[in-house]
This record gives structure tokens, sequence and C-alpha cells, in this order.
């Protein structure tokens, strides 16, 4: 079976336009609405939809880029020591660095096998995971 793509929104009033006839009027309310109204209004909508995907793939392509920034300033602080994610988070110099953030760079390098995790023992009896540099 062929899978379908999906219909958007910029798809049917795409088609819409082109069922609309242009001299047609019709009354809504107290307004009259014209075939030319309902068709430009079409053309801006589409017009904004355009700079909404335009503005998103680039806010997208920022987004990755700071990502790139990031797992790689968490790895470069990587060592063969395994070390918990406060004491790497301690260690990465980036703006704006949070726990969190720092975590999820990491799982991004245990899934490139750039990095490996284990779960440890703390003093104070806590399990925390804890990550190293995969050695070669």
């Amino acid at each position: 079976m062929k899978a379908t793509a999906k219909v958007t929104k910029k798809n049917i009033l795409t088609a819409i336009a082109t069922l609309i006839d242009e001299n047609v009027a019709i009354d809504v309310d107290d307004v009259t609405v014209t075939g030319e109204d309902i068709a430009d209004y079409i053309s801006t909508t589409i017009n904004q939809l355009d700079a909404k995907a335009a503005k998103a793939k680039e806010r997208a392509a920022k987004n990755k880029a700071e990502g790139d920034e990031a797992r790689e300033a968490v790895a470069a602080v990587l060592t063969d020591e395994l070390q918990t994610a406060d004491d790497i988070t301690a260690m990465v110099d980036f703006p704006e660095v949070t726990k969190s953030k720092v975590v999820a760079r990491l799982g991004q390098l245990v899934k490139a096998g750039v990095a490996r995790k284990e779960l440890v023992k703390a003093e104070d009896g806590r399990k925390l995971m804890a990550y190293a540099k995969v050695s070669e």
C-alpha cells in the first residue's frame, strides 16, 4: 500500500482558491463578501503560512547549531573516569548551562557511541548515573 502525504492547511486553502469564482458576492450577516475578498484572504493566509514555515526552519537550524556546540562542550570535559552529571555540569563552560541540558547532551553522546554510562553508588548511598568517554 502506498503511503499518502498528509493534507496540509496550505493544500486545503489552495484547493479552495481554485474553486472560488471571483465574480460571486455573498451576504454574511451585515457584510457582503466577494469572491475577490475570499481569494485575497486565502492568498494572505498562504503567505503567512510560508513565512511561519521559513521562520521555523531558521529557528530549528539555530537550535541545532547551539545543540552541536553544547554537545561538543560536554564531550570535551569527558574523561576515561566515570563522572556524575553534576560533576560534568560544573566543568562545562557553556552559556546558560543546566544539569538537564548536560544530561540531554550526555544521552546524545551515549547514543552516538562517544560516551558510556553506568549506574554508580554515591557516598551517601544514592544510585547515580555516571558517564565516561568511550575508550578507543
